[in-house]
């Protein structure tokens, strides 16, 4: 061994500095790596030691968290709507699947809070988030390319499970899980963690806003995947780091296991408070829904109107999941009666609407204030919020699944805003007074007497209206209340009878079906003076039959109104297109993709083949019983009616089979936006005949969706279109203007059409094309907003 000081000593030393082998490189850089991690981790340490700096990553980490969970759901049920086309299943099916792997997710939550130390929870947690990371960017897998025949519920819940399960699952688990570590941090405000159920829902709210204000019109859905995975590797960053400054703070029980040993802590919970918690959470989950429901087919189906009430819903608990309040709680509280009266007695759109929203927003607020006086000590946290969670699950299924088959009518709304209002803290329990159930059951009992006489005493003629009507039932009740105002049931009893009578109000307007499906509420009327009988769906028209002429004679023809009269462009394009046929002396073959009424068949002719492709079986129900509309009776007696969503059906049909196809599912103000796309168009012009017209009825209240066609058509090879206006001096229902867009893949097919003095050729612009990866209804809104 040389001394340290000699020249080869020096150069051997020179030498390895110069040229360190592999094995230095590993252990250097090992070496390196704990240094850094020490230096890191005395830095998250001085961070943590900072109570605001852990508030803040983990409220950031919970916002980050709910803006993933809430746009993964309709980014993943637009990806795979296409494959089953529009039916409101897909939508109903994709939400309980997302509800119930939520539940799974605060079952989970529940789990490692309740047998595994913080640190486990954290690794294990990890772990998941890691395994979930595996299956991203999400997409539809290659096995799920095609539904089979049968057993599409069950494909599509596994097609769910396997494309997005995992990491919704992952995902779903932050909200309590962080909660629960926070509480057991050493931090003043540990002690209450449920104020960070705000920042999550801020960013559910931020979602719900952000996806189609900016994400949606913005890019197609293989960039929104991208751009989501990569906030998922976020989010596991994000968490780690909430986990490691948790851990660096300490913990603020002396002993750090969490709720095994939470019943010497806390007391225990009982299952009246369980039940309690479901109770309250099942109320504003329904009624999300229900009011959804209530406004777009009661009120208003404008698009985008959805999502008022979820984010209502949401505010709500940014709100009052707090120890102190923004506003006046009890205000609050007697404004719900006032609302949900306006709500009963009031007409007019705009008023019906607003009181709606209003009545739903004081309810949640009321119900999710009362949830948060009700929370249990931090060490329950996760079980709190376990049951919630199922709750909101059971109030979900309610009246996404349940109330279509139970009513007949949106009276899950009625029924929901009921149980808010008796919710109202002092109406049912009042601990300064004894509550008696017997006695509310015979007011109750005498309030629906009275209000069953009056209702018997307007359908005898001696009373009238919907002014008399609610003003004796409201005021028989207020006097005899009155009598009794001493009892603490009387608030209750009041609102339930009042409520039921003028639920109940008759209507000037006679009723001559109602049928309710997943696909809305369709209502036959008959107009006051007897003259006409209307098809509703909601407020929408879809359909009359005239009765009686100008003079108050019968009318014995079977003459088709609104958009289908004799003059109208869908009528004409038959025209057109037979006209061609009979030329070449070859038979018409017809598609029409929306029933309504059947009125399109009176103008077939002998010798033609018709088929008519209808997505809810009700509106078939309707069309064909003549005693509610009778034109598929005098004009073709045999119809033949394909059930099914018109993408999937028509995919069946042979190539270039129809001489004129109409498509005529937009005249509905929500659209079927899978009928709109790039590749639907190419799926049409595929079957339409070289010599065929293809016909798109786009008329709609609230969409201009010309634009955003003539763009997509340009994209479908050879197709060329023209646009006609229908303008119509004076409206009525036995004529109604409409706008029909009309596709043809032959020059000579589109002449006749551009004849017409109202057509005019469709020239893409400026807006962007229509696919199955990319739409934008929003822009489509604000084109008819701003014209």
């Amino acid at each position: 061994m040389c001394p340290a000081g000699s020249g080869r000593g020096a150069e051997n030393f020179s030498f390895s500095g110069n040229h360190m082998n592999t094995s230095g490189l590993r252990t250097a850089g090992v070496l390196g790596g704990l240094l850094a991690a020490r230096r890191m981790l005395a830095q998250v340490r001085l961070a943590a030691a900072d109570g605001r700096a852990l508030v803040w990553t983990f409220a950031t980490t919970l916002l980050l968290s709910a803006l993933l969970l809430f746009s993964v759901q309709p980014m993943f049920a637009k990806l795979i709507l296409p494959k089953l086309g529009g039916a409101p299943s897909v939508w109903a099916v994709s939400m309980c699947f997302f509800q119930a792997v939520l539940l799974a997710g605060y079952f989970y939550a529940f789990a490692l809070n309740r047998w595994l130390a913080d640190r486990q929870a954290m690794m294990v947690h990890l772990v998941v988030m890691a395994l979930a990371s595996l299956v991203l960017p999400f997409g539809v897998p290659v096995a799920f390319a095609a539904p089979p025949a049968d057993g599409v519920y069950l494909w599509l819940i596994a097609l769910l499970a396997v494309g997005i399960g995992l990491p919704f699952f992952a995902v779903s688990a932050n909200a309590p899980l962080l909660q629960a570590w926070f509480s057991r941090a050493d931090n003043p405000q540990a002690a209450d963690p449920y104020f960070l159920y705000g920042a999550s829902n801020l960013g559910s709210l931020a979602a719900l806003i952000g996806y189609p204000l900016l994400m949606e019109p913005a890019i197609g859905l293989a960039a929104q995947s991208q751009i989501w995975s990569t906030g998922f590797a976020l989010l596991g960053a994000m968490i780690a780091l909430s986990g490691i400054m948790r851990l660096a703070t300490g913990t603020r029980d002396s002993d750090a296991r969490p709720a095994m040993d939470a019943s010497t802590i806390a007391p225990a919970i009982t299952w009246p408070q369980r039940f309690g918690w479901m109770a309250l959470a099942f109320i504003p989950s329904g009624l999300v829904i229900a009011v959804t429901t209530y406004i777009t087919t009661d009120v208003a189906s404008a698009p985008f109107l959805w999502v008022l009430p979820l984010a209502l819903f949401l505010a709500t608990f940014i709100l009052v999941f707090r120890s102190k309040l923004a506003f006046n709680y009890r205000l609050a509280c007697h404004l719900l009666p006032a609302c949900v009266l306006l709500l009963l007695v009031a007409e007019g759109l705009l008023i019906t609407s607003l009181a709606a929203l209003a009545s739903f927003f004081l309810a949640a607020i009321i119900c999710h204030r009362e949830l948060y006086n009700r929370r249990p000590n931090a060490n329950h946290l996760t079980e709190f919020y376990l049951w919630m969670s199922l709750g909101g699950v059971l109030g979900g299924v309610f009246s996404a699944l349940l109330a279509p088959h139970l009513f007949t009518w949106t009276f899950e709304f009625t029924l929901l805003i009921l149980l808010a209002l008796l919710c109202r803290p002092g109406i049912l329990f009042d601990d300064d007074k004894p509550f008696s159930w017997r006695r509310l059951a015979a007011i109750g009992g005498a309030g629906l007497a009275v209000m069953a006489a009056v209702a018997l005493a307007g359908q005898s003629g001696l009373v009238s209206g919907r002014t008399l009507y609610p003003a004796l039932v409201i005021g028989f009740l207020a006097a005899g209340l009155v009598l009794i105002r001493a009892w603490p049931e009387h608030r209750g009893a009041f609102l339930v009878v009042t409520i039921a009578g003028l639920s109940v109000t008759p209507s000037d307007e006679l009723t001559l079906h109602v049928e309710r499906s997943f696909f809305g509420t369709h209502r036959v009327a008959l107009l006051s003076d007897g003259s006409m009988r209307t098809l509703l769906h909601g407020t929408t028209l879809h359909g009359a039959m005239r009765l009686k002429n100008s003079s108050g004679a019968p009318v014995t023809a079977a003459v088709p109104a609104t958009y289908y009269h004799p003059e109208s462009p869908m009528a004409r394009g038959v025209a057109a297109a037979r006209a061609t046929f009979l030329a070449e002396r070859r038979p018409l073959h017809v598609g029409i993709v929306g029933l309504g009424t059947g009125s399109l068949a009176c103008y077939a002719r002998p010798g033609e083949i018709w088929r008519t492709y209808e997505i809810d079986p009700a509106v078939a129900r309707i069309a064909t019983d003549p005693k509610l509309f009778d034109f598929l009776a005098r004009c073709m007696p045999t119809p033949d009616i394909v059930i099914g969503d018109a993408r999937l059906t028509l995919a069946q049909e042979p190539a270039q089979t129809f001489g004129y196809l109409v498509i005529d599912a937009f005249s509905s103000d929500s659209i079927p936006v899978h009928l709109l796309t790039a590749e639907a168009l190419k799926l049409f012009i595929d079957k339409l005949d070289p010599d065929g017209l293809l016909a798109l009825h786009i008329s709609n209240r609230y969409l201009d969706l010309a634009p955003a066609l003539a763009s997509t058509i340009a994209l479908v090879p050879g197709a060329m279109a023209a646009q006609v206006t229908d303008r119509i001096p004076i409206e009525s229902l036995d004529r109604a203007p409409s706008r029909v867009i009309f596709v043809a893949r032959k020059g000579s097919a589109l002449a006749p059409v551009l004849q017409w003095p109202d057509a005019r050729p469709l020239v893409p612009g400026t807006a962007r094309p229509w696919t199955d990866d990319y739409s934008d209804v929003l822009s489509a809104l604000m084109r008819r907003v701003w014209r």
